[in-house]
């Protein structure tokens, strides 16, 4: 009898750290899974941050193609600022509509007011870009302050 309570002890034993380890395991395999998860989160968060860097570090070459091209006619230049534009917007990048639109703080700064329809976008000094989205450089504009 005394030998049978004890194999049972034993029986419980064994079952309790059975269920303790299984529960280490899951505890460990979610543990795991978050890490992986967040590792791939700051991944990309790294990725868009170096994306947006090299991006904005570009952005004044294609202000200076478009000058060139309104004042060079050269069919070669075209090609290559239409290009270079197209491999932009394949990485995210978007030009944000200004002209003639309500003035947007959010995505536009107003350089001047000049006669126009109050609060239209009446001039693009500078165009605005939106990576992924996100403002990446607001648009500079003049603003028409009504007649």
């Amino acid at each position: 009898m005394q030998e049978e309570n004890k194999d049972q002890n034993k029986i419980k034993e064994l079952e309790e750290r059975i269920s303790e380890l299984e529960n280490n395991w899951k505890r460990a395999l979610a543990d795991y899974k978050n890490l992986e998860r967040r590792t791939l989160e700051e991944k990309e968060i790294f990725l868009n941050f170096s994306n947006e860097t090299l991006v904005r570090s570009l952005l004044p070459l294609v202000d200076h193609m478009e000058m060139l091209v309104k004042h060079v006619d050269d069919r070669g230049l075209k090609m290559i600022l239409k290009d270079f534009q197209r491999i932009l917007e394949s990485e995210g990048v978007k030009e944000i509509e200004t002209l003639r639109k309500d003035f947007d703080s959010g995505t536009m700064d107003a350089v001047d007011t000049v006669e126009g329809e109050k609060n239209k976008v009446i001039e693009v000094i500078s165009k605005g870009y939106l990576l992924k989205g996100k403002l990446l450089r607001p648009a500079r504009v003049k603003v028409g302050k009504g007649n």
